[in-house]
């Protein structure tokens, strides 16, 4: 017999996406005794680290607005974190046999972490794949405080002739991940642009591009990948970015090529192929190739505009994580960025689960919305663009979340083996995978207990 208390207790919770941080949503909603169910659009776990190498069906800039393919990750792709500080807290991603065994492995070796993750902690029956969530809402929005109810509409992707499942849930968890839709530069000429334009998105390999003149427009991390990549097949690789002030490590890259430039911003793009920049110089292109980051998005999600996504800032939401007015029947699990995202997810994950569990409750809806209007303030003072409001790059931020509940604070070598492989990546592009001096760094986190308490576990370690 169920007691009352464990009645009040357990929700009946829906968990969008089962990548890094709706597995580990769905491990601590029901380690906190909710019944949970994982909705996955694609046929296993891992979101965007489930490589998709058929592009062919996704539009190159993606200008419907309907994302067809969920990954963007391209073939050599590797990661540009050690593994030693991607791990959940309790399951480190350890090297094992037979496997990349790399510090900096490529993508597939973090999805099979992912898949390991979830056959260890029984996830799997928990998540419905090949299943698009068509629709989130509302079941009868009352007033605050009230005990929400969130009707969810999905569908099997693989039929097309199969009807909708209508289900009510006590509480939805949105985890889709922020690498999907692309975001896109306005240029003066690109929709007159008759010769070949794509996103990123959909970049895969780089022999498509054989002895052709490509502009990779935006020097992110993908930018600089892709372009050393497309420097040995490309007749010419011309990189644009916003400031010509670059790392001593792209710097030693473009002066390596021959074929590699560096040029400011585009100006304008003209039918017959010429690109030209800012500063007046321009070449004859056979591709622009937009390695220009990606948006927020949630089409499914209707809050009746009490959650908006204004220039890839998704608000108001408390701590990142939860809507006020909402909260927290609903919660988002992955929107920050620029940290080391697992444990932080993690933490999220708990936050969620011992809320709706009542375990622990949240500050008055006057409060939260003050520190969110303190937070955009001070983002607005130190002159941060709105589009970079969930860039968090802060370390104390990650402890501070976690004290919500409890959580442990990041290990200092986690932080260390963090911020060594960013120094190293700036003066060492090309190499700093593959070549690193912070053995002590990595000796103590071998030796910590995040490694050694988990020996015990099924893994083939060397």
């Amino acid at each position: 017999m169920v007691s009352d208390h464990q009645l009040i207790r357990s929700k009946n919770v829906c968990v969008i996406g089962a990548g890094p941080s709706g597995l580990v949503a769905a491990r601590e909603l029901r380690k906190e005794g909710h019944s949970v169910v994982v909705l996955e659009q694609n046929d296993d776990v891992g979101g965007q680290w489930l490589y998709s190498p058929n592009v062919e069906d996704e539009d190159p800039l993606v200008k419907n607005n309907i994302v067809k393919v969920h990954s963007s990750i391209y073939e050599s792709l590797r990661l540009t974190s050690p593994r030693e500080i991607m791990g959940f807290t309790d399951f480190p991603f350890v090297v094992k046999r037979n496997r990349d065994m790399r510090r900096f492995p490529g993508h597939k070796e973090l999805w099979l972490y992912l898949k390991d993750f979830s056959e260890w902690f029984g996830l799997r029956e928990m998540i419905r794949f090949k299943t698009r969530v068509e629709y989130v809402g509302m079941l009868d929005y009352g007033e605050f405080g009230k005990d929400l109810k969130w009707v969810v509409r999905s569908k099997p992707n693989y039929k097309a002739d199969v009807k909708v499942v209508e289900e009510v849930f006590d509480a939805v968890v949105v985890a889709t991940g922020h690498y999907s839709h692309p975001r896109l530069p306005s240029i003066k000429g690109m929709d007159a642009w008759k010769r070949k334009q794509m996103h990123s998105h959909i970049y895969r390999t780089p022999q498509p591009f054989r002895d052709e003149v490509v502009v990779v427009v935006g020097n992110s991390l993908s930018g600089q990948d892709i372009s050393m990549e497309l420097v040995e097949m490309a007749k010419e690789v011309h990189l644009s970015s916003k400031s010509l002030d670059i790392t001593e490590g792209l710097s030693k890259v473009i002066s390596k090529h021959h074929n590699l430039h560096l040029l400011p911003q585009i100006e304008s793009l003209a039918e017959d192929g010429q690109v030209t920049f800012v500063d007046g110089s321009w070449v004859i292109a056979d591709t622009i190739l937009y390695c220009t980051g990606y948006s927020y998005s949630f089409p499914f999600l209707d809050t009746k505009g009490i959650v908006v996504v204004d220039d890839d800032r998704v608000g108001p939401l408390y701590e990142h994580t939860f809507p006020p007015s909402l909260a927290p029947s609903l919660s988002f699990v992955g929107i920050p960025r620029k940290l080391i995202g697992f444990p932080f997810f993690e933490s999220q994950a708990k936050w969620i689960a011992q809320l709706l569990s009542g375990k622990t409750t949240l500050p008055s809806w006057d409060d939260m919305m003050q520190s969110i209007k303190d937070f955009y303030h001070s983002r607005d003072a130190a002159g941060l663009p709105k589009q970079n409001t969930h860039d968090i790059a802060s370390f104390e931020y990650c402890d501070k979340y976690g004290d919500h509940i409890g959580f442990p604070h990041l290990e200092e070598w986690r932080k260390g083996l963090c911020l060594s492989a960013l120094v190293n990546a700036d003066a060492n592009l090309e190499s700093y995978r593959d070549s690193w001096d912070d053995h002590h760094l990595l000796q103590e986190a071998h030796q910590s207990p995040h490694f050694t308490q988990h020996k015990s576990q099924a893994f083939s370690t060397l």
